[in-house]
């Protein structure tokens, strides 16, 4: 499946827009990592465990926006977004959006 944050796919036609599709997943920090990110903010540097939790959240919310325009017939989403939110304490929101289409060369 095609993705990009921009309107069109360079070299597509787009021929059919499906509409809005999205996806999101909502994570908790994990006690281990929030006592290492503790230790890490006196010395200074990456939080590796929470970019690790990122990354794996924009996975998932990705995944399931993919699924959801592939049931809909779609073979590309474009103008693709990402968005985040605090939910709850210790836990937040990753949420993408785009618009499915079918594209042809």
């Amino acid at each position: 499946m095609f993705m990009t944050n921009i309107e069109t796919i360079p070299g597509m036609t787009i021929t059919t827009s499906h509409g809005v599709v999205s996806g999101s997943t909502v994570r908790a920090k994990h006690v281990g990592r929030d006592i290492m990110a503790s230790l890490k903010n006196i010395v200074g540097g990456e939080l590796r465990g929470y970019t690790e939790l990122l990354e794996e959240s924009r996975e998932q919310a990705i995944e399931r926006m993919k699924a959801q325009a592939q049931q809909m017939g779609a073979n590309a989403i474009v103008n693709v977004r990402f968005s985040t939110s605090s939910v709850a304490a210790g836990a937040a929101e990753i949420y993408v959006y785009g618009t499915a289409v079918t594209v042809r060369s």
